[in-house]
């Protein structure tokens, strides 16, 4: 059996499949017309961030499983895969606790202005600092919107490692649900009361654009936006004119809408932005850990078993 394989992942999953006798296919690139001839003999496929739309998936007769190296899934036509009775998964145990530590470093990060200080120390402004002052974390709020696997993570690391306190919101958890030291409160509440807000929502059309202007207006004047989730939640258009008006102090962005991200990106220019490359995950321990995990999923359903994440349900299964 053949597992299709275009981007790279780390050793731990390929050798799994290796050791199950199945053949590694690598293809020769991203495009739509690449994927479709690099998959169309393959029974399984392990993925990253290429998209597999129903014309990928349609052109693999043989296909059993696309198995997504991460955890979002906006990237794969769930709906063409369940049709043609292909299973999708994730790897939702992989990488909370390494999101949720780099989501804390960005915030310590930004709090600090350890980025412009450095940037402006580097360029002779040693007294950048007396006029850029960074603020204590300690009593300050944390906002997060979606108290999933990784925000909770998250707030349990920032109220018991940073004595922050969290209020948050997800529609699918009740206080009576979360833990004591978290605040559940609406949407708007979750912007209005934070002193960092840090967005853990799901991407996909659903939540394009999700957070725009109204979320800025509402946001306090020294708060900062933290966002290692998904570039398409956040309006882009009225973020850089919410930062020009000083609607709140700076965004701290590890996604983007358009990734990789161009050189021309028009955030670029504006200088309360901190952006890094979708990078929350990328640890030599979570990729070792996100790869053997999707390739897992592939041995269970290549033997005739149902996965342990799965995303879809295949027609007939």
């Amino acid at each position: 059996m053949k597992v299709f394989i275009p981007q790279s992942v780390s050793e731990e999953g390929i050798n799994l499949l290796k050791e199950h006798g199945y053949e590694i296919v690598t293809g020769n690139g991203w495009t739509e017309e690449d994927l479709i001839e690099g998959i169309k003999d393959c029974d399984a496929a392990l993925i990253r961030t290429a998209p597999y739309s129903k014309k990928v998936i349609e052109a693999a007769p043989k296909l059993k499983i696309i198995a997504r190296h991460g955890v979002g899934f906006d990237n794969v036509d769930i709906n063409a895969a369940a049709e043609r009775g292909v299973w999708v998964t994730n790897t939702p145990r992989a990488l909370s606790e390494s999101v949720a530590e780099f989501t804390l470093a960005l915030l310590l990060t930004s709090g600090k202005n350890i980025v412009q200080c450095s940037n402006a120390m580097r360029n002779g402004d040693y007294k950048f600092k007396n006029d850029h002052k960074g603020v204590d974390i300690s009593g300050k709020t944390l906002g997060i919107l979606g108290f999933g696997r990784i925000g909770s993570v998250v707030a349990e690391k920032a109220h018991f490692g940073l004595n922050m306190n969290i209020v948050a919101y997800d529609p699918f958890v009740s206080q009576d649900k979360a833990p004591d030291y978290v605040k559940m409160v609406s949407w708007d509440e979750v912007f209005k009361q934070g002193d960092f807000v840090s967005i853990h929502i799901p991407g996909g059309e659903k939540n394009r654009d999700a957070i725009g202007e109204k979320e800025f207006n509402l946001m306090k004047p020294n708060a900062i936006l933290l966002n290692v989730a998904r570039g398409e939640v956040l309006d882009e258009v009225a973020l850089d004119k919410a930062l020009k008006e000083n609607k709140f102090r700076c965004a701290v962005l590890d996604v983007q809408k358009q990734e990789p991200t161009p050189s021309d990106w028009a955030l670029f220019k504006n200088e309360k932005v901190i952006a890094t490359p979708h990078m929350a995950s990328n640890t030599v321990e979570c990729m070792g850990r996100m790869s053997l995990h999707a390739a897992q999923q592939i041995v269970k359903v290549l033997s005739g078993e149902k996965p342990d994440w799965p995303v879809n349900q295949p027609k007939n299964k």
